[in-house]
């Protein structure tokens, strides 16, 4: 008996689950933490613990796109208007999955991909303010330099996923700049232009560069909404009995 794509990539999402279900050895800094407690009352303080699911709609590199991301808990979800149609990509905490702009379901559970997803479900919910909920290393690298502005720099690593530099602005507590070079070849985020949604402030600006990257892509944010988490929107929907 033949199983389909979309029931095989179910299966496998779920063993994921268990291979995925240890808790990694946190060591938060002190150091780290500091810094960490100084943005997180910068921009917003106990309003972050009001949150309870982010919304999210803009334009990306000229595409416009809807994201879904969960605060207290992995989850993550973007759907992209692209020319061939939408493409939908989400993660429930186990493993990423995608549904072409053709209709195609497939996904992946290789660690690299897993991790780098699970990277972008954290880092999206603001996961490095909630370090009760979500295990992590962080270490504080130093103070540098970058266009005439001072920033403290951490490296934090959500458990199974992938590290990011996070260059926090002294001047005003907020995140300036986020660098990943987990896959190799470093990119840059240049976060702007916060505004105050509700009870915290987030950036509606994002500038993109490096990487695989040929010219800067811009993602400007036109709309948050601090909604509660839908869960079934970040796993993919089970296939029909036969």
């Amino acid at each position: 008996m033949s199983i389909s794509p979309t029931r095989q990539l179910f299966v496998a999402s779920v063993a994921a689950a268990f291979c995925l279900g240890g808790s990694a050895q946190a060591q938060n800094s002190p150091a780290a933490q500091r810094v960490l407690d100084r943005a997180r009352a910068a921009s917003g303080a106990s309003g972050w613990n009001l949150l309870r699911g982010l919304h999210e709609v803009g334009v990306k590199g000229g595409e416009p796109y809807e994201r879904w991301t969960d605060p207290l808990r992995y989850g993550d979800r973007t759907e992209t208007m692209t020319a061939a149609g939408k493409h939908v990509q989400g993660y429930n905490g186990a493993a990423e999955w995608r549904i072409l702009a053709n209709g195609v379901i497939t996904g992946s559970v290789d660690p690299a991909v897993v991790g780098r997803v699970r990277s972008d479900a954290f880092f999206g919910a603001y996961g490095y303010f909630y370090p009760s909920r979500f295990d992590l290393r962080s270490v504080h690298l130093g103070v540098r330099q970058s266009q005439g502005r001072s920033f403290d720099v951490l490296k934090i690593q959500p458990a199974g996923g992938k590290p990011r530099d996070l260059w926090f602005d002294r001047s005003t507590g907020l995140l300036g700049l986020v660098i990943d070079d987990a896959g190799g070849a470093s990119v840059t985020v240049e976060l702007s232009d916060y505004r105050r949604i509700g009870p915290v402030l987030v950036p509606f600006k994002a500038k993109s560069y490096g990487g695989d990257l040929t010219i800067p892509q811009e993602r400007i944010v036109e709309r948050v909404d601090f909604i509660p988490a839908d869960r079934s929107k970040f796993s993919l929907a089970p296939p029909p009995k036969p």
